[in-house]
This record gives C-alpha cells, structure tokens and sequence, in this order.
C-alpha cells in the first residue's frame, strides 16, 4: 500500500475551503480535463455522507463515495467503482493557518495491480498538487 501527503496553506477562510471540497463537484472550473458529478445522494444534504460523484469524462471515469464529513476540519472519500484498486482513500484535514487554512491530504491507495510503491506515491503526489492547484486557482481571485 502506498500512502502520500501534502500539505498546503491556502489563502481563504477554513469554511469556505471546507465546502469547496465536500461538494466536490465545486472543483470542476479549476480542474481541466476532469468533470466531477454528482451521481448519488449522500446524507443529510447531496453532497453528504454516501454522496457518490462520477470523476472524469463521459464514460471514463471512477466513482468515488464520501465516507467522513466533519464540518471545518475532515473531508474522506474512497474510490469504489472503475479503477484497479482494492482500497484507494483520500483525506483531507483543514486547521487555521496564517494567511488562510492549512491543508494536510492524505491519499492512501493499495492497488490491485503489482505497482512498486515509490511509483505510486509519486502519482499520489502529483493528484493532490493538482488538487491543490485547483483550490488556490478558486481562491485566488
């Protein structure tokens, strides 16, 4: 299994950091290339607990589930549908900084493929420097 993390400031408020990735389809204007829609409702809004969002193209893609939501402070999603993985997991963890919200995320993933690690969390890196790339293209304007 292979385990990345990245942290980052981010020049905005932790709430409003907070809801641009729990309804992750907010990322979509900063985010080329990728399309994230919200397939399935989560609880108790769309975009909470058990929220499913399709992530790609027309019929390429992945589907991955919100398991944890805590308010200002944790976003988890896993993927479960349209990769070769048997656990891929993403959490996002949010604390006051100066100058904005540190953000610390984490992606774990175990691949059902033989990949060596140090090529995976090289992978895992460069995803959530996209990520982040996409948040401060939405706070910086």
């Amino acid at each position: 299994m292979a385990r990345t993390t990245v942290e980052a400031v981010i020049a905005a408020p932790r709430d409003a950091v907070y809801t641009f990735f729990a309804q992750r389809d907010g990322i979509n204007p900063y985010l080329p290339g990728v399309q994230f829609t919200l397939t399935k409702h989560g609880s108790p809004t769309p975009e909470g607990v058990g929220a499913q969002y399709t992530v790609g193209r027309g019929k390429i893609g992945f589907v991955e589930e919100t398991r944890a939501l805590v308010p200002g402070e944790k976003v988890e999603y896993e993927i479960v549908k349209g990769v070769p993985v048997k656990r891929h997991v993403g959490t996002i963890v949010l604390a006051d900084a100066p100058g904005g919200t540190k953000v610390t995320y984490t992606m774990e993933s175990h691949p059902s493929l033989p990949v060596p690690d140090k090529v995976l969390e090289a992978g895992l890196r460069a995803l959530i420097n996209q990520m982040l790339g996409a948040t401060r293209k939405a706070f910086s304007r």
